[in-house]
């Protein structure tokens, strides 16, 4: 009986019909709900319905003290786009203020750029410019492992936002970030982690490591880029991933047929390259990579999908079409045997004149071509 007088002193609160208007009178009723929960017997049904109704209390607290405004739907700020959301249910983190965005009775918005999300209320208070700009402008990785310079050099202060750190936590704890190596505050690295560039190029080495936000945000923006130059930053990784080397053959094959294609109306029709949209790059050149494609040729994921398209642009070349079969060469050496094409694996071409020969004729002849023998007696 106590407990319904107490219960029906809040009712109206508790029903929906919001009469306590009043800050100091909501929280009066707050703490007055969290004693009949401990007073109520563990697991019992009242006990539930009270804990319910506690909820709806702290989210009417809630909205009292941050009502929801007229917002625009579309905010600029230091380059970052923002989009006012309109999802209520998804449980978001504001990345100022690191607390809860409750969708139901607070308004967000979400970065279109880097997928900055925070508060209305905490966007007057971002002093991080998008890395959607750091990425269209500087567009390269740190490509020294985790270059620590040390939390003396920065003044025992987060490298983002500037809050006095420490490695014992007083006042906040230091967390360095693996990809900066700088040490952030807890607001500013929430212990996310990510596979970093530098440890996979130097070490082959794809276990994720822990990283500040903006990092987090950095990487994930660039791991579809081709800003990786194997060749010239780490050429010695080819001497010991055979997969890299699988992929670099592959990529010089299609590289080989492109001409075919972009020359035969079937395969335009049927939007051959295509196949390749996700990784255009590799239908440009042969020697960039992206993060991602590291990490899929490391997961055997992208030798299986190129060597299935390898198969059908050779297959549309070499039997399905009759205008590209028509475009073979035979070997200007030995003038026997099939048809050849550049990406055949039995198979050498000049430099020079781009001419085709079977790969043993080509050696025996010292790599010597005879349509471009002429020209160099010429010259001599």
């Amino acid at each position: 009986a106590d407990y319904n007088v107490k219960l029906l002193s809040y009712l109206p609160i508790y029903t929906g019909s919001f009469v306590a208007s009043d800050i100091e009178q909501l929280k009066q009723a707050i703490e007055e709900c969290k004693r009949l929960i401990l007073e109520l017997p563990e697991h019992s049904e009242r006990q539930k319905d009270t804990v319910a109704k506690l909820i709806h209390l702290r989210l009417k607290l809630q909205e009292l003290k941050d009502p929801e405004e007229d917002e625009p739907n579309l905010r600029v700020l230091l380059e970052h786009r923002f989009s006012k959301e309109k999802s209520k249910s998804v449980k978001q983190t504001c990345d100022k203020c690191s607390a809860i965005i409750w969708g139901l009775i607070q308004t967000w918005y979400t970065c279109t750029g880097c997928y900055y999300r925070c508060h209305s209320k905490c966007m007057n208070l971002i002093t991080k410019p998008c890395v959607r700009s750091k990425v269209s402008h500087q567009s390269e990785y740190e490509l020294n492992i985790c270059p620590e310079i040390g939390l003396d050099k920065q003044d025992y202060r987060c490298a983002e936002c500037r809050t006095p750190i420490s490695l014992r936590g007083v006042p906040s704890e230091a967390r360095q970030c693996d990809y900066t190596g700088q040490y952030y505050c807890s607001s500013c690295h929430w212990n996310d982690s990510a596979v970093i560039p530098a440890r996979v190029i130097h070490n082959w080495e794809f276990e994720p490591h822990k990283v500040c936000r903006s990092s987090m945000r950095y990487l994930t923006l660039m791991i579809s880029r081709p800003v990786l130059k194997l060749r010239e930053i780490n050429p010695l990784l080819f001497n010991f991933v055979e997969e890299l080397v699988e992929i670099r053959k592959l990529r010089q094959d299609i590289l080989l047929m492109k001409p075919y294609f972009i020359t035969c109306k079937e395969a335009m029709e049927a939007r051959l390259l295509l196949q390749l949209q996700d990784r255009q790059h590799f239908v440009e050149n042969d020697d960039m990579y992206s993060l991602q494609d590291l990490i899929d040729i490391s997961s055997g994921r992208l030798s299986c999908s190129l060597t299935e398209i390898h198969t059908t642009f050779a297959k549309h070349i070499k039997l399905d079409c009759e205008r590209c079969q028509a475009k073979g060469f035979v070997c200007e050496l030995c003038k026997e045997g099939d048809v050849l094409f550049p990406f055949d694996s039995h198979t050498s071409v000049c430099h020079d004149c781009s001419a085709v020969f079977h790969r043993d004729c080509y050696y025996d002849n010292s790599t010597t071509c005879p349509r471009c023998l002429p020209c160099t007696k010429s010259q001599s």
